[in-house]
Protein backbone atom coordinates (compact mmCIF):
# COMPACT_ATOMS: atom_id res chain seq x y z
CA UNK A 1 0.00 0.00 0.00
CA UNK A 2 1.11 3.49 -0.76
CA UNK A 3 1.89 6.10 1.82
CA UNK A 4 1.54 8.92 -0.37
CA UNK A 5 -2.14 8.20 -1.50
CA UNK A 6 -3.08 7.18 2.20
CA UNK A 7 -2.82 10.86 3.73
CA UNK A 8 -4.29 12.27 0.70
CA UNK A 9 -6.97 9.96 0.49
CA UNK A 10 -7.79 9.96 4.38
CA UNK A 11 -11.49 12.08 4.72
CA UNK A 12 -13.17 11.29 7.84
CA UNK A 13 -16.58 9.38 7.59
CA UNK A 14 -18.56 12.14 9.04
CA UNK A 15 -17.29 14.38 6.67
CA UNK A 16 -17.96 12.41 3.85
CA UNK A 17 -21.73 10.92 4.79
CA UNK A 18 -22.09 15.06 4.73
CA UNK A 19 -20.77 16.06 1.99
CA UNK A 20 -22.74 13.07 -0.59
CA UNK A 21 -25.95 14.35 1.31
CA UNK A 22 -25.11 17.57 0.65
CA UNK A 23 -24.26 16.48 -3.14
CA UNK A 24 -27.61 14.62 -3.54
CA UNK A 25 -29.77 17.51 -1.60
CA UNK A 26 -31.60 15.54 0.85
CA UNK A 27 -32.25 15.74 4.39
CA UNK A 28 -31.35 13.56 7.59
CA UNK A 29 -35.09 12.52 7.92
CA UNK A 30 -34.80 11.33 4.03
CA UNK A 31 -31.70 9.09 4.17
CA UNK A 32 -32.75 7.68 7.16
CA UNK A 33 -36.22 7.26 6.23
CA UNK A 34 -34.18 5.70 2.89
CA UNK A 35 -32.08 3.36 4.99
CA UNK A 36 -34.01 2.21 7.50
CA UNK A 37 -32.79 4.19 10.58
CA UNK A 38 -33.48 7.16 13.00
CA UNK A 39 -33.13 10.73 11.88
CA UNK A 40 -31.06 10.75 15.26
CA UNK A 41 -28.78 8.51 14.46
CA UNK A 42 -27.81 9.57 10.98
CA UNK A 43 -27.10 13.50 13.20
CA UNK A 44 -24.73 10.63 15.49
CA UNK A 45 -22.66 9.85 12.28
CA UNK A 46 -22.43 13.19 11.12
CA UNK A 47 -21.31 14.46 14.20
CA UNK A 48 -18.78 11.41 15.03
CA UNK A 49 -20.71 10.46 18.15
CA UNK A 50 -21.53 7.03 17.16
CA UNK A 51 -19.90 4.54 14.28
CA UNK A 52 -22.70 3.15 12.07
CA UNK A 53 -22.74 -0.78 11.92
CA UNK A 54 -21.70 -2.59 8.44
CA UNK A 55 -25.19 -3.01 7.45
CA UNK A 56 -25.66 0.51 8.02
CA UNK A 57 -22.03 1.09 6.35
CA UNK A 58 -23.91 -1.05 3.28
CA UNK A 59 -27.29 0.54 2.93
CA UNK A 60 -25.30 3.96 3.10
CA UNK A 61 -23.61 2.69 0.16
CA UNK A 62 -25.82 1.42 -2.02
CA UNK A 63 -27.83 4.22 -1.17
CA UNK A 64 -24.94 6.35 -2.41
CA UNK A 65 -23.76 4.22 -4.80
CA UNK A 66 -20.12 4.43 -3.51
CA UNK A 67 -17.93 1.80 -2.28
CA UNK A 68 -17.43 1.43 1.21
CA UNK A 69 -13.80 2.25 0.67
CA UNK A 70 -15.29 5.67 -0.53
CA UNK A 71 -17.57 5.96 2.12
CA UNK A 72 -15.16 5.51 4.70
CA UNK A 73 -12.48 8.16 3.34
CA UNK A 74 -9.71 5.46 2.27
CA UNK A 75 -10.30 6.38 -1.34
CA UNK A 76 -11.31 9.59 -3.39
CA UNK A 77 -13.07 7.54 -5.80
Amino acid sequence: MSCKNSEQAKVKFSERLKELRSEKGITQVQIAAAIGVSKGLISLWENELREPTLSNLIALADFYDVSLDFLAGRTQD
